[in-house]
């Protein structure tokens, strides 16, 4: 990290960036667009001077520490030509070929750091057709730029409607987050519901306390507890579901689209453990870390609406971990399907509901301010490290979308440098839900637990019919 004058600096950065991008940690998002056609890249550095980096100054600064050792945003001037990669595969392959070395060049990817001494981001264009793609373009941001959010608010303003490009892709409505305690009625609902928010919050803030310094989730089939995963290589499988039949299970249960997926990645995970387990049953104590998205409103403004000072859905990092523990598999001639779900839910929400978010993100705060940032994003490394695994979200756009003239055929996202040995990303887009298992490589069988987690869902569909 650069040491600069403060002068110098652009702006501060935000408390969350600066642990992302710490000696602890050094985290970044890999979004993947598969192309219809095959890739032209005549248009790739006039896109990203004109169209890309307008978009945020972030995009155009590094990180540096000033005098009083505080980590601000510094605009440097930006050689485009470094931050565009297009690897050079073996010719004339079959897209069998090409999906091994796709997923090679991901998981190598996904382990390297970007480089302090340019702005944070790069593009990487594969021009060898997959299974999937005609080509695939890969942008690697830094987690300290911003979070999903963000970032799908950025790559939104690059890309056009394939039916009508003069019309703005939209988005899955999403309503606004209601006041905690909903329609107050009579004092008599109110006052439980005021000691039953106070309860959850601090029993909620104590476990988050415990299980980022003290307490760990069991070693299991999904935690190896080793240091420094981060470092390892990653393998990544991939599974599609049909919002449709999401949409059913939803209406039935009365749950949400989260809370459905969440169920079948849990009751697949559990299979999953209990196979690996020998056969006899797991009573592992496995944690999930699932983001929750802090802001407001969580459908995405347009670019100038997030950076304004005082944006309902501001641009940057506003998430919260919410500490879920996976439900345990009864016997499996009793086994519920649909109570996974339920369970996610119960959970979920009363997490969500719940201020323990708010006090855990102050808590940092004041580690940061008492004892710097460093030791700050040590804690989040802990809170990460002591847990079995992630699950994060962003909602995709409706219609098909393009690139330059590239139809976007379909659209995920993995993380880089995330100190755990199972990380599951999700993505909506058009009428798919898109997942991506990323587990240690020669510790967790991806294929193995990805069909697990397939069947999982089919399960809860049947049982939900």
């Amino acid at each position: 990290m650069v040491l600069e004058k403060e002068e110098d600096a652009l702006e501060p950065a935000s408390p969350t960036g600066q642990y992302f991008n710490s000696s602890a940690l050094n985290v970044s998002i890999l979004s993947v667009l598969e192309t219809e056609v095959p890739i032209d890249d005549s248009n790739t550095i006039p896109l990203l001077r004109d169209v890309f980096l307008p978009i945020n100054p972030r995009f155009s600064s590094i990180m540096v520490i000033d005098e009083n050792g505080e980590k601000k945003w510094k605009k440097v001037e930006v050689e485009l030509k470094d931050h565009v990669s297009v690897p050079i595969f073996p010719e004339e392959m079959s897209p069998q070929f090409y999906d091994n070395y796709l997923e090679d060049y991901l998981s190598k990817l996904s382990m390297l750091q970007l480089p302090q001494s340019q702005p944070l981001w790069e593009i990487h264009l594969i021009k060898y057709p997959t299974s999937n793609a005609a080509g695939t373009i890969i942008f690697k941001i830094h987690h300290a730029i911003g979070d999903g959010y963000s970032l799908m608010g950025a790559l939104l303003s690059c890309l056009q409607r394939v039916d009508n490009p003069s019309l703005p892709l939209t988005l899955p409505s999403v309503q606004p987050r209601v006041d905690t305690f909903g329609d107050h009625g009579t004092i008599f609902k109110t006052v439980p519901k005021i000691f039953s928010l106070l309860f959850d919050t601090v029993s909620d803030f104590w476990e988050s306390l415990m299980k980022s310094s003290l307490v760990e989730d069991d070693l299991s089939p999904i935690r190896s507890g080793d240091i420094g995963i981060e470092f390892r290589p990653i393998a990544h499988a991939s599974m599609t579901f049909s919002l449709g039949q999401i949409k059913q299970i939803k209406a039935t249960l009365g749950v949400t689209i989260n809370d459905v997926i969440t169920g079948a990645i849990f009751l697949g995970t559990r299979l999953y453990m209990q196979e690996m387990s020998k056969g006899s049953s797991d009573h592992s104590n496995c944690t999930a870390l699932v983001l929750l998205n802090t802001r407001m409103f969580r459908s995405y403004q347009s670019i100038k609406e997030m950076v304004k000072p005082k944006a309902e859905s501001p641009w940057g990092n506003h998430f919260a971990f919410l500490h879920v523990q996976l439900p345990e598999l009864v016997a499996s001639t009793e086994l519920n399907p649909i109570e996974f779900v339920r369970k996610a839910q119960q959970i979920i929400k009363r997490k969500r509901s719940s201020l323990a978010v708010y006090l855990t993100a102050a808590f940092i705060e004041i580690v940061k301010k008492l004892k710097g940032h460093e030791v700050a994003a040590q804690y989040i490394y802990k809170t990460l490290l002591n847990s079995s695994m992630s699950i994060t979200n962003i909602i995709g756009p409706v219609e098909k979308m393009s690139l330059a003239n590239h139809p976007i055929k379909d659209m995920y996202f993995v993380l880089g440098g995330n100190p755990q040995g199972l990380t599951i990303t999700i993505i909506s887009y058009m009428d798919n839900l898109r997942v991506i298992v990323g587990a240690v490589k020669g510790f967790i069988d991806v294929q193995k637990l990805k069909s697990y987690i397939e069947e999982a869902f089919q399960m809860i569909l049947k049982s939900a019919a």
